[in-house]
């Protein structure tokens, strides 16, 4: 099995695909005042570096690290059911570190839902821990993050 990571400068169907399927699964879990990723044309701006993970030729999974802030952040990071287990959303969590750590970033946070148990475990083994809510999260109402998760890795 061959995976290959590849950086994404501008919206491709790929992109639009996984990105909507995330979106798809989120709305089966929570309210939409209660999701807080990117939208897919928010993605493609100058300090979020995005990958898209093939396997095989497949897209497999796709994340991105937002720079903006002193801490890099992880943005709609997801891999598609049948390539869970197949190191594509590691490769791809893997090169978003690079690029944190390339841009002097020091922490890297996330925020998550709560019923996303899967993908809470596959970051606490990537060294995350549970955190506060960090900006902008910490400026939203308790109602619109009252199943969010948020984790660091320092």
């Amino acid at each position: 099995m061959a995976i290959e990571v590849v950086r994404k400068t501008e919206l491709d169907q790929d992109v639009i695909d996984l990105v909507t399927e995330l979106s798809e699964e989120m709305n089966r879990h929570y309210s939409q005042c209660q999701q807080h990723g990117l939208k897919v044309d928010q993605i493609m701006q100058p300090q979020i570096a995005f990958y898209v993970a093939y396997v095989d030729g497949e897209p497999a999974a796709c994340g991105g690290v937002d720079l903006q802030y002193e801490w890099g952040e992880l943005k709609r990071m997801y891999a598609r059911p049948d390539f869970r287990g197949t190191g594509a959303a590691q490769a791809i969590l893997d090169a978003l570190f690079e690029v944190a750590e390339s841009a002097g970033k020091d922490i890297v946070r996330l925020e998550t839902g709560i019923y996303q148990k899967a993908a809470i475990r596959f970051y606490e083994r990537n060294g995350f821990k549970e955190c506060a809510a960090f900006p902008p999260y910490d400026e939203m109402g308790p109602s619109t993050i009252d199943t969010s998760y948020f984790m660091e890795r320092c």
